[in-house]
């Protein structure tokens, strides 16, 4: 019993200085706006709280002090109490807010890889095939997919009967695709890339997110999976034609099934940098604001944006591939697994490819107060050897932890 009377007393006690706080409050920030009388009456009722604290008065007549107190606080509080509901919502928000700006601009920002540049080392969006409607998933399932994989199906049903073929494009050897407006989670305005398939003379067409390549989803559904197209297939004459897959179907049948799977999700450490300059080897998340010549290879890309590739130059070195394998300054360039793997072309790495600027032969040198970085999935990256170096201004930080999807890739960054 004693026990609990001393709790009741130790909580009023606790609740009369925050009382007491709230009071210094209105005093501070309203004086100059209460009359002389509220300011007078507000000093008298906060000095006798006060008072009853240092004198130790028990619980009921502190809380008569605190009553006395806030019947004032009410009368002069203005903005500051009572407070609504709305207001004390709008701070919380607007502080979090502000927390998590300041965390995400100076210690740990999250960052979503968009495109598989950095296959296999990081995965960007994928697609999962699937060639009979036995194969695709449930409900349930699909439900798990989503929360695990933020896997988006895509089901697309003859609208007549006859054979798939595809829109192609000769000259990039891949389907055909235009970009158009669309939205995002079904509000957010966004671009999405629009490929057309052609089924028994009927348009098709195959809505995804502007950075997903169909090409390896259809390869998987119509051509067990090759590397390529086969050129025996391809259309004659002129750059855009029909590719015929050999798939014939019935009006209503299934005629392409797969799941979009999201890219990995990490977070980026941005304090180390500030400390300690990047090292060639590590993953290396940049902006691409300065990137002048990335910019003219993809329209629509002239905005500040993030990307993620390998650093591998610091100012002067000297780059140079030769037989899938990277040289730096003359030596196997090292630093990372995954240089010694492209240059075994090992572990599904496909070693590095003289493209861009750097053809057979030549040789790149890294400027001063800069850094060259190319993707470990050289054959599909736009990286230095088409578009130059990153300033050392614009360099971010480096992967930290993958924190989606849940699957085997959940932790530390390679």
């Amino acid at each position: 019993m004693f026990g609990l009377f001393s709790s009741v007393e130790k909580k009023m006690r606790t609740s009369a200085g925050h009382w007491l706080e709230m009071a210094g409050r209105v005093h501070d920030y309203r004086r100059d706006r209460l009359s002389a009388a509220e300011l007078g009456e507000l000093t008298q009722k906060t000095e006798g709280l006060r008072r009853q604290l240092r004198e130790g008065d028990n619980a009921s007549k502190l809380k008569l002090g605190i009553e006395a107190l806030e019947d004032v606080l009410r009368r002069t509080g203005g903005a500051i109490y009572p407070k609504s509901s709305l207001v004390e919502n709008v701070e919380f928000f607007l502080v979090a807010a502000i927390v998590i700006l300041g965390i995400r601009t100076y210690f740990v920002q999250p960052f979503k890889i968009p495109t598989n540049s950095m296959w296999p080392s990081y995965n960007g969006m994928t697609g999962e095939v699937f060639k009979s409607t036995a194969e695709e998933p449930g409900y349930v399932a699909q439900g798990f997919r989503f929360l695990a994989q933020l896997a988006t199906p895509q089901r697309i049903d003859a609208p007549a009967e006859g054979e798939v073929m595809i829109m192609f494009d000769s000259y990039r050897r891949g389907a055909a695709f235009r970009d158009v407006p669309g939205r995002k989670w079904l509000v957010l305005p966004t671009l999405l890339r629009e490929y057309q398939l052609v089924i028994g003379g009927t348009n098709v067409p195959v809505r995804v997110p502007a950075d997903f390549d169909l090409d390896r989803v259809l390869l998987n559904a119509y051509f067990d999976g090759a590397e390529s197209y086969p050129a025996s297939r391809s259309p004659n004459g002129g750059r855009v034609g029909l590719l015929r897959t050999g798939k014939f179907v019935q009006s209503g049948e299934r005629a392409l099934a797969f799941d979009i799977l999201t890219g990995d999700q990490l977070f980026v450490d941005r304090f180390s940098y500030h400390f300690f300059p990047p090292r060639v080897g590590q993953g290396f998340v940049f902006r691409t604001g300065q990137l002048t010549e990335l910019h003219g290879m993809m329209p629509g890309s002239s905005t500040d944006q993030y990307y993620i590739k390998r650093l591998v130059g610091e100012p002067g070195d000297e780059l140079e591939i030769r037989d899938f394998t990277l040289l730096r300054n003359g030596a196997p360039i090292t630093g990372s697994e995954a240089f010694a793997k492209s240059a075994l072309r090992a572990d599904r790495y496909a070693g590095y490819r003289n493209e861009g600027r750097m053809q057979p032969g030549s040789v790149m040198n890294v400027p001063a107060r800069s850094y060259a970085a190319f993707g470990d999935n050289s054959a599909s990256s736009l990286d230095s050897r088409y578009w130059g170096f990153i300033p050392d201004k614009d360099v971010v930080g480096k992967p930290l932890f993958i924190y989606y999807p849940f699957t085997t890739r959940w932790g530390p960054a390679p």
